[in-house]
This record gives structure tokens, sequence and C-alpha cells, in this order.
């Protein structure tokens, strides 16, 4: 046991290490959003303000990230739950929809500016622009080298959206380069409309899986004819049916279906085909499985019945023994 303590003690190094990267991030960013929004007023640029707003859905993805964080920590006792991980996806579609309506409205605004151009102060523009793109590296470079951008999901989503406000900001500076040099003010609306375009592309993408979900759609990382072709390969499986997958959250897949077996298994044989089954489709990437096991002639009645209605009691068991 004393192996599983220490790989449990790793794990959760990298927890409070992305806590602390989400909190500092959290922090820069909100102040620094609202310096780019006031400084798009200030500088009448859309351009500074679309790139503020992007920042803003940022804030919210940071903040919901942290409090999912902290949420989990909380919860750790009851793992069991899967309360806090449904609010992670809430809050994912409710920043995607959001994102959704701050690129509409920018894209809008931006093509009432082609028909009648506005004065912009570029100087102000490129100063405040220039800051932007320096705390979005800082961030990125600090979520890059700290946190688990690859595996959580979360992390990954907080820092793909430093990495589109870093874009948004490098279009502010060459909007304002433009209309400092050549004072073409078309430039900036022209910034403000690809950075919309990147904000709602990323919002159909969260809105798009964070609505799959929602909806219990079968996670787009598993393939439901593999998953049952491995299931009936068991030689004393004769059909499947009624089969369900479902993604709890983040890197948590279920998996609920029948089973059709000969009535002439024993309790100990349907066990060793559960233990086998469990092990084959965990490397199918689900982790939760719940299989029940029944005969042709099954009317629901109770002797013929032999199923296992939550394997995770007897994976316990044998995960400690494992150790």
């Amino acid at each position: 046991m004393s192996g599983h303590h220490g790989h449990d003690h790793s794990h959760g190094h990298v927890h409070t290490n992305n806590k602390k990267i989400l909190l500092i991030s959290f922090l820069i960013i909100g102040i620094f959003m609202i310096v780019e929004i006031i400084g798009g007023f200030v500088s009448n640029s859309l351009a500074l303000l679309s790139d503020g707003l992007h920042m803003f859905s940022d804030t919210i993805s940071l903040g919901v990230a942290l409090l999912a964080f902290i949420y989990a920590e909380k919860n750790a006792t009851k793992s069991k739950t899967f309360g806090y991980k449904r609010f992670e996806i809430l809050a994912a579609l409710f920043n995607g929809v959001t994102l959704f309506i701050i690129g509409i409205v920018i894209i809008v605004e931006a093509i009432g500016r082609f028909f009648n151009p506005e004065d912009v102060k570029s100087t102000e523009m490129f100063v405040i622009s220039v800051i932007g793109l320096i705390v979005n590296i800082i961030v990125a470079l600090f979520m890059f080298k700290g946190g688990d951008t690859s595996n959580n999901i979360n992390m990954r989503g907080a820092f793909l959206h430093v990495m589109g406000d870093l874009l948004g900001s490098v279009g502010a500076i060459i909007a304002a380069i433009l209309i400092w040099t050549l004072n073409l003010t078309i430039a900036d609306p022209i910034a403000s409309i690809i950075v919309s375009i990147l904000i709602i592309k990323s919002s159909l993408g969260i809105t798009k899986s964070s609505l799959n979900i929602l909806m219990e759609g079968t996670p787009t990382d598993i393939n439901m004819n593999e998953v049952i072709s491995t299931i009936t390969e068991e030689n004393e499986i004769e059909n499947v049916h009624d089969c369900h997958i479902w993604t709890i959250s983040n890197e948590m897949n279920a998996l609920s279906c029948h089973a059709v077996v000969p009535s002439d298994m024993s309790v100990k044989q349907c066990e060793n085909l559960l233990n086998k089954l469990e092990h084959k489709l965990q490397h199918l990437n689900i982790q939760h499985m719940t299989i029940q096991l029944e005969t042709n002639n099954h009317k629901h009645d109770s002797d013929t019945l032999c199923s296992a209605n939550d394997i995770q009691k007897s994976h316990h068991h044998h995960h400690a023994h494992s150790h």
C-alpha cells in the first residue's frame, strides 16, 4: 500500500500546482482585462475592446477551473459523487454561449465601422496592446511550465484561451501600427473581426462538446461498435443490447448494457467474465461499467439472473490486492 500512497502524493502535488497557477493567472488576467476594456473605450479601438472581452471570457473560465479544483479538493472524501464535475461542464457551456454572443456583437459593430470609419487613438491602443501581449506571454509560459495542460481538460481549455488572447493582442498591435503609420483606420475593425472569428470558433467547440456531455451523447473518443464487438467476442456472450455509453466528466466515461449468457453459468463464471470485460473496456477508455447478465428466457426472474450492479466494488477489492 505504501507505493499507492506515494503515487497519490505526487498526484496531489500536480493538483495544488494547477490550482496555484490558475489562481495567479486568474488575478493577472482579471486585472488586465479591466485595463484593456477601459483602454478600448478611451482609445475608441474596437480591436482592443474585443480582445478585452475575450479576456473577460478567459477570466470566467479560469475562475471556473479554479472553483472546480477547490471544490474537488473539498469533496475528495466523497470521491464517488460527480457533482462538481458536472459543474465544470455547465460552466463551459455558459462560457461557450457568452463567447458566441460577444463574437457576434463585435462583428456587427465592426461592419458598422467599415461604413463610417471612426478615429482611433493609435498610441494608447499600441501601448495597451503591447502590455496585453506581455501579460499573456507571461501567463501562457507560466501555465505551460507548471500546469498539467496536456491531460486536464480544464487546464487545457484555460491555456487555449490564453493563447487566443495572445493572438488578439498581436492583432491589436498590428492594427495600431497600421493606423499610426498609414492612417489605415480600417485596420481596427479588421483586427476585431479576426479576433471575433477566433472567439466564435472556440465558442462553438466548447458549446458542442459540453452539450454532447450534458445530453449524455456517446463520447467523441469512443467507438461504440468497437466496444460492442469487444464485449461480444467473449465466448459466453450471445448478444448485447441496451448499450449506453456517456461521459460523466473529463476522463470519466461510463457504460451500461445487458448481455445475454447461457443459463447454466455459475456466479463464479459470471464474476470472471465481468472482471475480464472490465479490463478490456478500461483499455477502450471506459472507467465505469454496469453490465447486466441475463439468459435468453429472461423475464426478470431472479433465479436466472446473475447481474453485476456495480463492479466498482469488486474492482476496488481487486485493486487493493494488486498493491
